[in-house]
């Protein structure tokens, strides 16, 4: 008996199947039709050419009915069979050319595409998984023959590349969706490593879709198997470290695409690796990344390393007359920047002028953002402002535009936070209270920064009772490894209040979170405390208990200006006034822009009684200029005033300012 039926037989049997279903008489006609030129084609290849028919015209369950009648498991080895002997006579074409197949290469494409779009079927009926399975054995088919892919030098037929092509890009795509990510995986893994013939289309879809699965797919992936290296010896460790790796690929061998760098950005931001992705930018060759795009990305990686100055001329590059002044992400960034450096400010507010210049009526939210950006760089200009006057109209025009920003886009956290802050430290205090609570409220409790503000703000407005529930409140939503900075404003605000034992007491409990821990802030917060605990000692005469906090700070060996203002204070205290001169001024030779040490230095200028009034004077000018609300520095200047009406202005504002003075600075 023969393995395969005749013509005749195969066309019948298929058509008596078919008129016993639902098929119309058109498409009976249709698939005779067909069917008229094949004198070899079985059951089975009537099914295939049948079931596509139906497939074509929508009719997905009478499709997947038509392919079911094919006994798949029982053609398999034939088709095994079939596509290794035609390999073995693509290799030996000097060989026997009548070489009897179990099946032709033409019905193996037919029964290929068959099992596909069976596989299509049932993924069009929701059936994911025996969509998986199916193009699954698909592939198992070819991989029977080539475990590794197709030989370089093995062709397939055209209709059989192109059904082998969209079955391994389909196959991950229904693992997926299946909920069985891990064979997701490896499907991709397969498809990418082992040779296929594929398009490079269809390669580059597949690295970006597989890049993005890792990185957002919220699976972890094992590491690939070493035997699949074949070129390189690097195995990725993680999600993380594949799809970067596929996205570096993709963004050498690909035209410009945006998304692939917006994850390359995503996932080397996630693993601090900023200084790969700027190196990687310098290594494209010209003309792959535009470059305004290029020096912005640049920029941004240099910002996130801690490069300011290095990301600012970069910027300033692309935004000069002579290249793209009109690039509102690069003017936004560069104001961004110019405003965390003091010495760039005014230059940061031009970029942000331009930038809001140029959006006219676009984006609002962009507008807020261009706002939010002038503000923040007309206050940092106001703090280096040498004049009253010029300080004043600063602030004035950053609150302004920090309002405008509000306006535009409402109840953003990052724009009421500066807007509570900017009102805050202009001692507005009723509006800086008001819009504090609006950004706990938008936040949920949410943010410790808003919370601190808060505790700050009624601390300044002498509100210590409900200081202290504030953050205490504050306590009980943060975990215990980030409460370093709400205890220290508690044990301040407890001081203030005059309960020196409840701040001692709170001081003993940021003591035992921040002490042998290794990082900076860490660090610079003992130092504070043991500061603060040395001056609440000497103030009570406990000078045992103040000498144990001075050697405990200046154990840590760091801000020197710090360790020396502390042993002037506790030197003070006891009487000695020039060894405590001497330690301010050691202060002063370490940090000249230390506020404390300049003001308690013209203090003891001043008692000592025979120094120069000229550098007290000259101490405090600096003082002030450095942090113009100091009441301290004004209350000291008042002393030193030639005229009865220059002293009294002093002392009233010295008087002003106490009265809305925080007990730790706003900023």
């Amino acid at each position: 008996m023969k393995c395969l039926c005749s013509g005749e037989h195969g066309r019948r049997a298929a058509m008596a199947d078919f008129s016993a279903g639902d098929c119309s008489s058109q498409h009976i006609e249709e698939a005779e039709s067909s069917l008229r030129d094949g004198d070899c084609l079985n059951f089975e290849e009537a099914r295939a050419l049948l079931g596509r028919m139906e497939y074509n015209q929508g009719n997905f369950e009478a499709a997947l009915h038509v392919f079911e009648g094919i006994d798949v498991p029982a053609l398999i080895p034939k088709m095994i069979l079939a596509i290794s002997t035609a390999a073995q006579d693509q290799k030996h074409r000097a060989g026997d050319m009548n070489s009897v197949f179990p099946l032709s290469m033409r019905a193996v494409s037919l029964l290929f595409e068959a099992i596909f779009l069976k596989a299509k079927s049932l993924e069009l009926l929701g059936r994911f998984t025996e969509a998986a399975q199916a193009c699954g054995t698909l592939l198992g088919i070819l991989e029977s023959v080539y475990p590794r892919g197709l030989p370089s030098n093995f062709s397939l037929e055209c209709k059989l590349q192109d059904t082998l092509s969209r079955a391994v890009e389909l196959l991950p795509e229904l693992w997926k969706v299946s909920g069985f990510e891990q064979e997701g995986i490896s499907s991709y893994r397969r498809a990418l490593l082992f040779n296929w013939d594929l398009h490079a289309e269809t390669v580059t879809r597949m690295q970006k879709n597989f890049a993005i699965f890792l990185l957002h797919g919220g699976v972890s992936a094992n590491p690939p198997a070493l035997y699949v290296q074949t070129d390189v010896s690097y195995t990725p460790r993680n999600n993380l470290e594949e799809a970067i790796l596929l996205l570096m690929i993709l963004l050498r061998k690909t035209e410009w695409d945006p998304s692939i760098f917006d994850h390359l950005v995503f996932a080397l931001s996630v693993c601090g690796g900023l200084k790969a992705l700027a190196g990687l930018l310098e290594e494209l060759q010209p003309g792959v990344v535009p470059r305004e795009v290029r020096n912005y990305f640049l920029a941004l990686c240099y910002y996130g390393e801690g490069e300011h100055l290095v990301a600012l001329n970069i910027l300033k590059g692309t935004l000069s007359p002579g290249e793209d002044p009109v690039c509102l992400k690069s003017l936004l960034l560069a104001s961004k920047i110019c405003g965390d450096l003091s010495s760039n400010a005014e230059e940061g507010s031009s970029f942000a002028r331009r930038a809001i210049a140029e959006l006219g009526t676009g984006s609002e939210s962009t507008a807020g953002l261009a706002n939010l950006l002038l503000g923040v760089c007309l206050s940092t200009c106001s703090m280096a402002s040498s004049s009253d006057s010029s300080r004043l109209m600063l602030q004035r025009e950053s609150l302004a535009a920090v309002e405008r920003a509000d306006r535009k886009v409402m109840d953003d956290p990052t724009i009421v936070y500066q807007l509570s802050l900017e009102n805050a430290v202009q001692r507005k205090l009723e509006a800086a209270l008001y819009n504090a609570k609006r950004l706990v409220k938008i936040e949920a409790g949410s943010s410790l920064k808003s919370w601190v503000l808060l505790g700050r703000i009624l601390s300044a407005k002498k509100q210590f009772f409900d200081a202290v529930e504030v953050v205490d409140a504050a306590l009980n939503e943060t975990a215990i490894r980030e409460q370093a900075e709400l205890l220290k404003l508690k044990a301040r605000i407890l001081a203030a209040h005059g309960k020196p034992k409840s701040a001692v007491d709170t001081y003993r409990l940021l003591l035992a979170i921040v002490q042998g821990k290794q990082g900076e802030s860490e660090r610079r917060i003992e130092a504070e405390v043991w500061y603060d605990l040395a001056n609440v000692y000497a103030r009570f005469s406990q000078w045992n208990d103040a000498e144990t906090c001075l050697s405990k700070l200046e154990n840590l060996k760091s801000i020197s200006a710090l360790i020396w203002h502390a042993r002037g204070q506790v030197l003070e205290a006891k009487g000695l006034k020039e060894e405590a001169l001497v330690a301010y001024r050691n202060g002063l030779e370490t940090d000249q822009s230390h506020v404390p040490s300049l003001i308690s230095t013209c203090v003891m200028l001043r008692k000592l009684g025979n120094r120069s009034i000229f550098l007290a004077k000259g101490l405090l000018g600096d003082a002030l200029r450095l942090d113009s609300t100091n009441h301290a520095a004004w209350f000291n200047l008042g002393f030193l005033q030639s005229s009865t009406e220059a002293a009294a202005e002093c002392f009233q504002a010295a008087v002003l300012l106490e009265e809305s003075a925080p007990v730790e600075p706003f900023r």
